[in-house]
């Protein structure tokens, strides 16, 4: 699906496209949500995998072990000249509970840890910001998301890939829902 997507976590970029990869729980409904949102608004394509951990042979069985330190991804491949990074970072904290450790709706597990891993200094410094100012919105509840280098990205199996679009009726995160800032303010604040 990528060209030069690799086990590496090597910064992927051109002119013409540019990758972020976020971790939201299950990746199949905020795989699902990332392609509503920005389909025709700067979204080339997105693939989910495992991210951020320590195992460049994990495949779902043993990412859901818990021992190979990957959480469940989406990476995103979008045109930075239609939609940035931080606009993505903005949509992340609207569309998941980034206040839960290891936990998104009923699944549980490091696997499903709200995440943001950068591809380079500049993905990491814009997350950083982003978290600040979504922070603000979440009052003295504070979000668990970490920032995380990428480490080593692995495709995730065919089958799981636009799951739910392919699977109309499968299993959906109760979290994965975009929401508005006031929305979220009137629930923390």
């Amino acid at each position: 699906m990528f060209t030069n997507t690799s086990v590496t976590g090597l910064s992927i970029s051109n002119s013409s496209y540019e990758l972020a990869t976020f971790g939201a729980g299950c990746f199949w409904g905020i795989e699902k949500s990332f392609r509503k949102k920005f389909k025709n608004n700067g979204l080339i394509d997105c693939q989910v995998g495992y991210a951020a951990g320590h195992d460049n042979k994990a495949d779902y069985r043993k990412v859901c072990t818990g021992k190979t330190g990957h959480a469940e991804v989406i990476q995103v491949k979008y045109d930075p000249k239609v939609v940035s990074f931080p606009e993505l970072v903005d949509f992340f904290y609207r569309s998941h509970d980034p206040l839960t450790v290891n936990r998104q709706g009923y699944d549980s597990g490091t696997q499903y840890r709200s995440c943001i891993c950068y591809h380079d200094e500049n993905q990491r410094i814009l997350a950083e910001e982003g978290t600040k100012t979504a922070q603000k919105h979440f009052g003295s509840h504070r979000i668990a998301t970490t920032i995380e280098p990428i480490g080593i990205y692995i495709p995730a199996e065919s089958y799981h890939q636009d799951y739910l679009t392919n699977n109309p009726n499968g299993y959906e995160c109760a979290t994965h829902f975009e929401r508005t800032w006031e929305q979220i303010r009137a629930k923390y604040l």
